[in-house]
């Protein structure tokens, strides 16, 4: 008796699990040119209404600079340090008050991030779309607030395109 392996192998697809091949690409979602604009004037009008001029930067989820506002008054380097808070809040994904404790360690002195309190992720839908960072307020707590209300003026907008 001859047993053909023919109506075996054309099965053989049917029973074996399907494999989700690995797509060769990503995709990333970032903010426009306007939607980043809107938050940092949103954040320099915060610190106006505080009687404060503060430099504003946002970064995309790299840490590289998307936009950054100086307001007329405020002192020259508040560019470098809000984009400092900027890329640390982007690259750590959380609020640069958050990173005191690891400010004074090795992290803290990596060239390009700045640890103290006014940086901040901009999520949405557990998605990392960048970081906004303020600088020039007497307190880091009125750069964050700043920096907050940035991130609110574009928050909805950000949750009803997902």
């Amino acid at each position: 008796m001859r047993i053909s392996l023919l109506p075996v192998l054309l099965c053989l697809p049917l029973i074996t699990p399907a494999v989700a091949e690995e797509s060769p690409s990503v995709n990333i979602k970032r903010l426009t040119l306007n939607t980043a604009g809107k938050a940092a004037h949103a954040a320099i009008e915060a610190c106006r209404a505080k009687g404060v001029q503060v430099g504003v930067t946002l970064v995309d989820r790299n840490g590289l600079v998307q936009v950054s506002l100086r307001d007329t008054l405020a002192a020259s380097i508040t560019i470098p340090i809000s984009q400092g808070k900027a890329r640390a809040a982007a690259n750590f994904g959380v609020p640069t008050s958050a990173l005191k404790e690891r400010a004074n360690g090795p992290i803290g002195r990596t060239p390009g991030l700045v640890m103290s309190t006014g940086g901040l992720p901009i999520e949405a839908a557990g998605t990392l779309y960048g970081a906004i960072g303020v600088s020039g307020a007497p307190s880091g707590l009125t750069d964050e607030e700043c920096a907050q209300a940035g991130v609110d003026a574009i928050q909805d907008d950000l949750e009803m395109a997902m």
